[in-house]
Formats: C-alpha cells, sequence, structure tokens
C-alpha cells in the first residue's frame, strides 16, 4: 500500500503510457550514443518537480556526452491496471519504476534484467541499507536498485495534548498509552476525536498489517502460505480498536474512513492521533491546513516493528549492457548520490519552497548517510525536533516489508477492520478465522 504522494513533495511523479515504442531494440541514438528510456517522469502539472527532472536529465547528459535519456511521464509512477501489460507486451521502458512490493513478481515472470554483474559498477551501491538491497535481490541475484523508503509511524497534534494535559515531547509508546491519551483528547469535545484508523479501499487491511507488526505479529508465514492473523496479536489489535471505538468513545462516530478523511481531520485541527508515514506531513500542512510547527512524529507504539514501503528501479529484460551501464550511471546522478540529485539537493528544494528536513527517506548507511543528513540538517525549513522521538524510536523496531499479494489480503481485512469499528457486538475470533481461511485461499492460489 502506498501513502498519498512519494516522498518529500514528489507528489505527482509520473510513468509512461502504454503506447510506446518497445524498449531494447534500439540502444543506439544518433551519433553512436546509447540511449536509455526512464520512466517516473514527474508530469507536466507538477512544474517544479518536472523542471528539477529536467535540469537533473540535462545535467546528466552533459557530464555524459555518450548517454541519451529519453524519459517518459503520466501519473501515476505505476499504474497497476497496465503494469504487466506493459512488461508482457515488451512495452517497458528500458529503466522503470517499481514499488518494493513488485520485485519478486517481475523476477518471477522473467521480465527484468540481472543487474549482478554489472552492479559493482554503481558507485553508490555499498552505500545503500542492506535490508532495502534484500528486497531486489532474489535468489542471490540482483535485480533492482532502491531509490527512496519509508516506515510508519504515529502523527499527532501538539496542541491538543497540550490542552488533554499531555506531554507534546513524551508521545505514546505504548497501545494502553495511545488508549489513554485518545481518551483525554477525546474529552475534550467539541468534535474532537482522539485515534482514527481507516476502515475502507484496502486502507483499512494495510493498517491492521501495520498494526499487526507493531505488536510482533505477522499477516502470513515465511513461508508465504499460511495466514497468521489469528493469533494472540491479531486478537489484541482488534480488541484494542473495538474498546476504544465502543468502550472509549475515542475514534468518533463516523467509521468507514480513508486516508483523505483521517487527513482532513488532522489538518481542521479535530484529531489526536492516526498511523502515517513522514510524507503525510506536508500534505497536512499544505493541503489540509494544518501548520507544521503543531504536527509531530512517533515510532510505532508497540515497540516490535514497523511497515515499511518504497520505490525502486528494475530494468528492461531485453536492455543491452551498454544500457544497463548507463541506466546506473543515470541513477547514480539522480537519486543516489547523497546531498544532491532530483532527491537530494536540498538547497534547491528549499529555494522553491518545499519542505526539507522530514525524517525520511533514510537511503543511506555510513559516511553516505551522514553527508545526506548534514546537507539536509544545513537547508532544514521544518521543525525537525518534532521528529526526533521517530527517528530515536525506529532504531528498536524491526522493519517489516508489506506481505505478499498485499492488495488482496487487504480487501480481506478490510472487512474485519470495518466489522469492528461499525458493530459493537462483533465477533473477533470468528472474523479472524473466517479471514484466515480467505487469506489461506489466496496464498493456496498464488
Amino acid at each position: 500500500m502506498r501513502n498519498t504522494g512519494i516522498r518529500r513533495t514528489l507528489v505527482a511523479l509520473g510513468v509512461g503510457a502504454l503506447a510506446l515504442t518497445a524498449c531494447g531494440a534500439d540502444d543506439e541514438a544518433a551519433g553512436g550514443k546509447t540511449r536509455i528510456t526512464v520512466n517516473c517522469m514527474p508530469p507536466k502539472s507538477a512544474k517544479v518537480d518536472r523542471q528539477f527532472f529536467e535540469e537533473d536529465i540535462a545535467a546528466f547528459e552533459k557530464k555524459n556526452p555518450d548517454i541519451d535519456v529519453v524519459p517518459h511521464d503520466a501519473f501515476p509512477c505505476q499504474d497497476p491496471k497496465t503494469f504487466d501489460a506493459k512488461l508482457a507486451g515488451g512495452q517497458m521502458e528500458d529503466v522503470f519504476y517499481t514499488y518494493f512490493t513488485d520485485a519478486r513478481h517481475v523476477v518471477d515472470i522473467d521480465q527484468a534484467a540481472d543487474l549482478t554483474p554489472y552492479v559493482k559498477e554503481l558507485k553508490s551501491y555499498d552505500t545503500i541499507q542492506q535490508q532495502l538491497r534484500d528486497i531486489y535481490t532474489v535468489d542471490g541475484k540482483v535485480y533492482g536498485i532502491p531509490r527512496t523508503g519509508y516506515s510508519m509511524g504515529l502523527i499527532y497534534n501538539r496542541e491538543l495534548f497540550e490542552k488533554a494535559g499531555l506531554d507534546p515531547d513524551r508521545p505514546p509508546t505504548t497501545w494502553d498509552e495511545v488508549r489513554d491519551a485518545a481518551k483525554k483528547i477525546a474529552a475534550l469535545g467539541d468534535g474532537t476525536v482522539g485515534y482514527a484508523d481507516y476502515s475502507a479501499q484496502n486502507q483499512g487491511g494495510w493498517h491492521f498489517t501495520a498494526e499487526l507488526y507493531s505488536q510482533g505479529g505477522d499477516v502470513v508465514s515465511a513461508d508465504g502460505k499460511k495466514a497468521t492473523i489469528d493469533t494472540p496479536e491479531g486478537h489484541a489489535v482488534l480488541q484494542t480498536l473495538h474498546d476504544m471505538r465502543w468502550k472509549d468513545e475515542s475514534m468518533g462516530s463516523k467509521q468507514l474512513l480513508v486516508i483523505n478523511d483521517v487527513q482532513q481531520m488532522m489538518g481542521a485541527g479535530k484529531l489526536g492521533m492516526y498511523l502515517a508515514a513522514p510524507d503525510n506531513i506536508p500534505i497536512l500542512v499544505k493541503e489540509k491546513g494544518a501548520e507544521y510547527e503543531n504536527i509531530a512524529l512517533a515510532p510505532m507504539p508497540g515497540g516490535e516493528g514497523t511497515l515499511i514501503g518504497g520505490d525502486g528501479y528494475m530494468f528492461n529484460k531485453n536492455a543491452s549492457p551498454e544500457q544497463i551501464r548507463a541506466g546506473l550511471k543515470w541513477l547514480d546522478h539522480m537519486f543516489l548520490t547523497p546531498g544532491d540529485g532530483f532527491l537530494g539537493d536540498y538547497a534547491r528544494a528549499k529555494k522553491n519552497d518545499a519542505p526539507v528536513g522530514l525524517p525520511e527517506p533514510r537511503l543511506f548507511t555510513g559516511a553516505a548517510d551522514t553527508k545526506d543528513q548534514q546537507v539536509k540538517k544545513a537547508n532544514a525549513n521544518v521543525p525537525v525536533e518534532n521528529y526526533q522521538a521517530f527517528l530515536d524510536g525506529n532504531q528498536q523496531l524491526e522493519m517489516k516489508i508489506e506481505p505478499p499479494h498485499a492488495q488482496q489480503l487487504y480487501s480481506v481485512l478490510d472487512s474485519v477492520v470495518s466489522a469492528v469499528l461499525t458493530k459493537e457486538d462483533a465477533d473477533i475470533d470468528r472474523l479472524l478465522k473466517d479471514a484466515s481461511g480467505k487469506i489461506d485461499g489466496i496464498l493456496a492460489r498464488s
């Protein structure tokens, strides 16, 4: 599942249309240059991001006069309705955008180039977090390069915390503390909701997964063959939601919410807490009426784990060795140079009034991470102290990717969460048992 938008202000990045010339067949541009097609170029409607993207490609081509980069744009970067069709039809770009959860699938259907012989030429590869590299490594072979990542946390309203007698510098770290804080915030009245959660459009299943991870549970077994939600951890997630909704009355009466509903509530100052990734923060400010000073971020309550996601690039299986080498150089230049490029030029972002200083993406390790964070801190234009708890707490959590067949599983789990939040007499045991059977069926057919 994705949050609304990609990291920082890159909300409107795009992908090429289906009717593109087949890639990999013509890898030489005029003058003997190596030509590569790439996607996820911001659309014209995202004027600033598109300008940055074009500037960076021009700088890359000047630095590498033997390479011609042909970008394709549309929205979103990857359309699930056309993604497989483009792959199967040979229509995919030479270097193409993928979510973390796509990696295994693209490899399984034999549509990805093996980058293993070339990855040593990617200067930044060894600086990228190992757990992110592992996502694109299948059976010991490298098939993709991570570009950015996110992890879930607890967004909260500092002003409401203060009004409710809570310390905004000491956010909840357990679900019991979340429940207690939510009760106090809801007691402020005037339509104020202590804690809100999604329960429709697969988003309820997504958040159930994040909450299950936070308590040390899993949605499916390690071998991906059986559901593992009918467990003490799964029961605890649903029981907490049920009790907050019906016993504490801290979640409000309106349910079947989706991300936009909850963002509207937070932006209007009527919501104390909800789960989200850092990229929600600029949306709350720029689109929903909140102020940076009033929005803070804490790690996932529970202390066990957090859901991570993100994206990267894979290469068309028909790409030539020259195109692969050119594409890796392009990725280094655009996305993987600390403090520079499309994602990392924080000085340029600040100059154009984009938020700098949000706690993610945290792509690099070691000296590369130190440099990236130093440049980010030097150009920060948001209250970074509001996110320190998130940064500190994340160091103690297990980072866990979404389950296989995530959207199908989320659809099943949506009904579980929505039942608990709309029916006071919901039978949690029955709900989890029935959902487990449905998930087992999905996994068996895969």
